[in-house]
């Protein structure tokens, strides 16, 4: 396999002077034990397509949600609700607001730092900005579903929806992904 030279769209901060274990050569294989052969610049790169395919998922979904929320407040039924559904509904467009904020961050970051050879932190930061963003959108559905209950059916099954909904997600995103991690440990 051909090696790209670790330049214009390399994004360590290696590239920018700092030590790194693999200096004498910007060819070498960053990690020779991870069944891939890809030089830091090549890592960054794939990481970063990576992120740009989930982000994809993740900013459909969360707009959708949002728009839909937005669109509640101008239904002929919203007068009905009481105060704790509209303090709910206004929190879940916070949350939504801010889900969909974080979804765009790691686009706007890698605009505001496009050839400054930065892609190992923009990387590393979107990886972050992605995960604050679950839990967003982790809120957002649990949220809804509570509330379109608690109008349809009445508050306990709101309260037990926004449970139900919760622990799915957890099981879906947090556990499922833990359990299958522990037969792939890490070089």
């Amino acid at each position: 396999m051909a090696r790209k030279a670790c330049g214009a769209q390399g994004g360590s901060p290696y590239d920018r002077g700092m030590t790194s274990p693999h200096a004498d050569d910007p060819h070498r294989d960053v990690d020779p034990h991870d069944g891939r052969d890809e030089t830091e610049a090549e890592r960054n790169d794939r990481n970063w397509t990576e992120i740009l395919q989930e982000l994809r998922v993740i900013q459909t979904g969360t707009q959708i949600l949002t728009g839909f929320l937005l669109t509640l407040a101008f239904q002929q039924r919203f007068t009905d609700l009481d105060q704790y559904q509209v303090d709910t509904y206004l929190v879940l467009v916070v949350v939504a607001a801010l889900a969909t904020a974080l979804a765009l961050t790691p686009v706007a970051l890698h605009r505001a730092l496009f050839r400054r050879r930065a892609k190992g932190i923009i990387v590393r930061i979107a990886d972050r900005v992605l995960k604050a963003t679950l839990v967003a959108v982790a809120l957002t559905i649990t949220g809804t579903a509570m509330l379109i209950f608690d109008v349809v059916v009445g508050r306990g099954a709101g309260v037990v929806a926004g449970i139900v909904t919760l622990a799915v997600v957890a099981l879906a995103w947090l556990a499922l992904p833990t359990i299958v991690r522990r037969g792939y440990p890490r070089a």
